[in-house]
């Protein structure tokens, strides 16, 4: 076992990953100003994991870029672009304005040739790690691995999608693309290229992206929805268990009071989902994501529940973000065409598709309060949680009541 711990490595010269606390997803932001402001005290327990087999890393490279992240803040600027979202609350920017990240949060280990990255602490000051440490280990990963120059083959791969993309789509303009590639992409400059490039050549069809960084440079929408953390944290917060969902959801709307009405419906499964979206729900949220499983069944099941609610499907919103390629999101947008809105969140397919597989890497909440979580896909091999127990309990809770 190899162990790197912050603070123990001779300093050494690095060029930073990451440079912005705002290069991270918009749903990091949102979710961490309710935690500040309605959970405060409660610590949180991350856990990695790379669903794609082996990494080509240098542990220490990775623990000099996470021990880098200690040196960023928010800058005037920045913070006076947030507090124009009018979702972000003064409150929370005062806060912002001396928010640091410890990395002594983040413990990194190999063993038996498998990273392992663990993050614990108070869960609003660690829940950013998730999408820089990502990116870090995504961006350090395709340095070592891809050889020659990868940026020739993305770029000729970008162009040859966008203008098939531009051939497919027509003159319909209804098509609704947002960026969600911050996580896995090859790099932040290769990131920084695709968002410009989309931004130019499908000015109609791209409708932001979920990375605040970029969005506030290029002058685009920051676009996001909540995330299975949110969900997940709700297992251990609530007093009941089989109340976590609808505890997470009705939190939610009540601070947000309507604004950021997206659900995430796959932390447990789509079934046992729609068993908690009730009318109340269904009707004060603009619509749902999918993430995981079959995303024409999950639709059809998403426009079956709304009908037999009484609510017009045509006036809700239905997001698809799960391993989207411009083929599967035009299929989708016809599919659906006329019965709802539809928007596509495609992410490694752009911002990281130079020839080679891109790594697969998930950081999870895994535990809040000293209590275990857990997310139970609609996929194979997304589950995660750290407790087996805990697992099968859910799985008899949950999924025997939605089946």
């Amino acid at each position: 076992m190899i162990n790197c711990t912050a603070g123990a490595i001779e300093t050494v010269t690095v060029k930073p990953i990451i440079t912005s606390l705002l290069d991270t997803d918009l749903y990091k932001y949102t979710m961490q100003q309710v935690m500040f402001s309605c959970y405060p005290e409660a610590t949180g327990k991350m856990s990695f994991r790379c669903r794609s087999g082996q990494l080509n890393l240098d542990l220490l490279e990775l623990r000099r870029q996470i021990d880098l992240l200690a040196e960023l803040s928010l800058t005037e600027e920045e913070l006076l672009w947030l507090s124009e979202l009018p979702f972000i609350t003064p409150e929370f920017v005062h806060w912002l304005r001396r928010f640091r990240l410890d990395p002594k949060a983040v413990h990194i280990a190999e063993t038996g040739g498998h990273v392992d990255i663990t993050v614990a602490g108070n869960w609003a000051e660690i829940t950013h790690f998730e999408i820089f440490i990502l990116a870090i280990v995504s961006e350090l990963h395709c340095r070592r691995h891809f050889g020659g120059k990868p940026e020739r083959s993305g770029e000729l791969r970008l162009q040859t999608k966008i203008q098939q993309f531009k051939v497919d789509l027509g003159d319909d303009a209804d098509f609704n693309l947002v960026d969600f590639g911050t996580r896995r992409r090859f790099s932040g400059q290769w990131h920084e290229h695709v968002v410009k490039t989309l931004q130019k050549e499908l000015p109609l069809a791209f409708a932001g992206t979920s990375n605040l960084h970029l969005a506030r440079i290029l002058g685009l929408k920051p676009v996001g929805t909540m995330a299975h953390e949110w969900l997940q944290a709700h297992q251990a917060l609530g007093d009941r268990l089989s109340d976590f969902q609808q505890d997470a959801l009705f939190t939610w709307l009540d601070y947000y009071h309507g604004q950021l009405g997206i659900a995430l419906t796959d932390t447990i499964s789509m079934k046992a989902f729609l068993q908690d979206f009730d009318h109340r729900l269904a009707t004060a949220y603009a619509g749902i994501r999918h993430d995981s499983g079959d995303p024409v069944a999950w639709g059809e099941q998403a426009l079956a529940h709304y009908a037999s609610l009484g609510i017009d499907a045509r006036d809700k919103v239905l997001v698809f973000s799960d391993k989207l390629d411009f083929d599967t999101a035009l299929m989708l947008y016809r599919h659906f065409s006329g019965r709802v809105k539809v928007s596509f969140g495609i992410g490694t397919y752009l911002t990281n598709d130079m020839g080679q597989p891109a790594p697969n890497i998930v950081l999870k909440l895994v535990e809040l309060n000293g209590q275990p979580v857990a997310k139970l896909s609609d996929s194979p091999g997304k589950t995660m949680c750290e407790d087996d127990e805990f697992v099968a309990r859910l799985r008899a809770s949950f999924l025997r009541e939605a089946s």
